[in-house]
């Protein structure tokens, strides 16, 4: 008897039972529904071909599950501009993409052909319909933070402009004054000495109560203020109120001379991150794209300036307000012979996975976990600090992995 059960029973699972073609109906049917917030993940910068999985992806999710917003890691701010253009055909293509995408990501083919893409998918559209871009990073780059000014300034104006000015905290000549000039505040030098910060200075500490105040004033004449303005320019006033306030908190820690600076200005950019992903998934159904790290829900690791740091990212804090509505997919890949990244180790996650004949698929992020068992797989590990491999002990954590063998140079 018992050799006819073992006879008879089913095969235990292996990988290959983990994986199916990159296909939305494949990230779908990893999800109990369709989420608010459904992130990709990549795990490094600057590869057009993973860009270009995540175009197709994206495409078909908008096309066959109704997502109304693509947001990328980039400045919030500059990404109005974007979203201008693809809404509604403002500017040109070369002018958006250069001057509306950071990071020195407009650059790419791949983040070009998405901007282009959006904007022939809402031509002939109402309104109501259109495809939405946004950056939703703060306005900071590796070299430094951008001056408070264009958030500040503008989140007065809106308020001037409808409310009563006694009850506006200051004048717009009296920010100016504190503000002084934007170099100040862009500094490179204020990233690795914290005395050559302003974030700390008198001006700074009285605009960071001014930008309270100012945003305190857009909260409480709500109900007055979406009366009595467009939803998008209510929207946007908002998004400087929370780019205004946590700008400034960044530049508070970048003066900061304290061991803690660096996990400070990492939790804070992440904390800007996910109150625009908030905001975003509130008018509807959003599609991220951005680092692995910002958007796992678990807490984010690196070493910076010799330091171990840990934080909160943007997707742990999402995931944690909007629990079952926030999906993570993360990306892993097997080579970037380009950048010194070869064929994995047979025994690390990727390993595995590369040794599969497809050259990208789909993976059950979480039955792979089980099939994988209990101790999980020693970490691959990069001999380039411009690639993070996935962690074996958090494969549960995500929805999903998109899995790519290899990346070639473009």
């Amino acid at each position: 008897m018992v050799a006819d059960f073992q006879d008879t029973a089913p095969a235990a699972p292996d990988i290959e039972d983990t994986v199916r073609a990159v296909e939305a109906t494949a990230v779908m049917g990893l999800l109990p529904g369709r989420p608010r917030l459904l992130a990709l993940g990549e795990p490094t910068h600057g590869e057009d071909a993973l860009l270009d999985l995540r175009n197709e992806l994206f495409r078909q999710l908008v096309e066959q599950e109704g997502y109304v917003t693509v947001a990328i890691e980039s400045d919030c701010l500059k990404g109005l501009a974007v979203d201008d253009h693809v809404t509604s055909g403002t500017g040109t293509l070369d002018e958006v993409v250069e001057h509306g995408i950071s990071h020195g990501w407009g650059a790419s083919a791949a983040n070009r052909e998405l901007v282009r893409w959006m904007r022939a998918h809402n031509d002939g559209r109402p309104a109501s319909e259109r495809l939405r871009f946004a950056g939703f990073d703060g306005p900071l780059e590796i070299t430094g933070a951008a001056s408070p000014r264009q958030a500040l300034t503008a989140l007065h104006g809106y308020l001037a402009a409808r409310v009563d000015a006694d009850l506006l905290p200051c004048t717009a000549d009296t920010l100016d004054g504190l503000l002084g000039a934007d170099e100040r505040w862009s500094d490179p030098a204020a990233m690795r000495d914290p005395a050559r910060s302003v974030g700390r200075s008198a001006e700074a500490g009285r605009l960071r109560l001014l930008a309270g105040e100012l945003a305190a004033l857009l909260d409480e004449q709500t109900p007055h203020l979406i009366g009595a303005t467009p939803g998008e320019d209510w929207e946007r006033a908002c998004l400087y109120a929370r780019t205004a306030t946590g700008l400034l908190r960044y530049h508070y820690w970048t003066a900061d001379p304290s061991p803690a600076r660096l996990t400070r200005l990492a939790g804070v950019r992440d904390q800007m991150m996910a109150h625009n992903l908030l905001a975003l998934a509130a008018r509807g159904p959003v599609l991220v794209h951005a680092h692995n790290s910002h958007l796992q829900r678990g807490k984010s690791t690196m070493r910076m300036g010799g330091m171990p740091l840990e934080w909160w990212g943007a997707g742990a804090l999402v995931s944690a307000r909007l629990g079952a509505e926030y999906a993570f997919v993360a990306t892993a890949l097997g080579t970037i012979r380009h950048q010194g990244v070869d064929t994995p180790p047979p025994d690390s996650v990727e390993g595995m996975l590369y040794a599969l004949p497809e050259d990208r698929c789909v993976v059950d992020a979480r039955r792979l976990a089980a099939v994988l068992g209990d101790t999980p797989p020693p970490p691959r590990v990069s001999p380039w600090f411009g690639y993070a491999p996935l962690d074996p002990a958090r494969l549960a954590d995500s929805d999903g992995i998109v899995f790519v063998r290899d990346v070639p140079r473009r």
